[in-house]
C-alpha cells in the first residue's frame, strides 16, 4: 500500500466518520469505505510481515490525533488467536491475505454461573470485510489457514494511545453450540 493510498483511505474514513453520530451507522459506514479501499499486504515490511511465532502482532498505520480512529495491521500466523475478548468501541476489519475464522459468543448465566454460548462462526478470507460494536460483540478470532494471515482494523479509538480495543477477556467455560 503506498502513502497515497493510506492518505486516501484515511481521508475517507474521516469523511464518513465525522458526519455520523450513530456507533453502529458509523462502523457500517467505515466498513464501505474500507471494502472500497482494501490494500494489499505490501503495506508492511518484510519484517513486519514475518510476524512472531508466539503471538499474533499489530502495527499501527494510523491514528487521528484527536482519538476518532485509529488504522492497524494484524498479522497472525498459522493457529494463532485472540483471547475471548469483547471491545471499547467500534471496529471494522478486512481480510488482506490469508483466512481468518470468527466465533461469536452471548454471555448466559445459570445456576452454576456465568458461561459463554456460541452463537456465530465466520470464516472471513481475503478481501472479506466485517464490522461489529459493542455491546454483543463477544469473540474469538483466529487464523484458519496454512499461511501467514494479514488483517486490516479500524477502531473508534487512538490504539497508539490506549494500546488495544480490548476491553475485557473472558476465561469462562464455553457451552456446546
Amino acid at each position: 500500500m503506498t502513502n497515497r493510498q493510506l492518505d486516501v483511505l484515511v481521508k475517507e474514513i474521516k469523511r464518513v466518520t465525522s458526519r455520523l453520530t450513530s456507533v453502529p451507522d458509523t462502523a457500517d459506514s467505515v466498513a464501505e469505505v474500507l471494502r472500497a479501499n482494501l490494500p494489499t499486504s505490501d503495506l508492511l515490511t518484510e519484517e513486519q510481515l514475518r510476524g512472531d511465532p508466539d503471538t499474533y502482532t499489530q502495527h499501527v498505520l494510523h491514528a487521528e490525533p484527536d482519538g476518532l480512529f485509529s488504522i492497524v495491521a494484524l498479522v497472525w500466523r498459522p493457529g494463532q488467536r485472540t483471547p475471548i475478548h469483547d471491545h471499547l468501541c467500534w471496529c471494522v476489519v478486512g481480510v488482506v491475505e490469508g483466512a481468518e475464522s470468527e466465533v461469536v459468543y452471548r454471555l448466559v448465566e445459570d445456576e452454576s454461573g456465568q458461561a459463554l454460548k456460541p452463537v456465530a462462526s465466520t470464516r472471513n478470507a481475503r478481501g472479506d470485510v466485517c464490522a461489529f460494536a459493542p455491546p454483543g460483540d463477544i469473540h474469538e478470532v483466529r487464523n484458519i489457514g496454512a499461511e501467514t494471515a494479514v488483517s486490516l482494523h479500524v477502531y473508534g479509538a487512538d490504539i497508539s494511545r490506549v494500546g488495544s480495543s480490548v476491553r475485557r477477556r473472558y476465561a469462562l467455560p464455553v457451552l456446546a453450540g
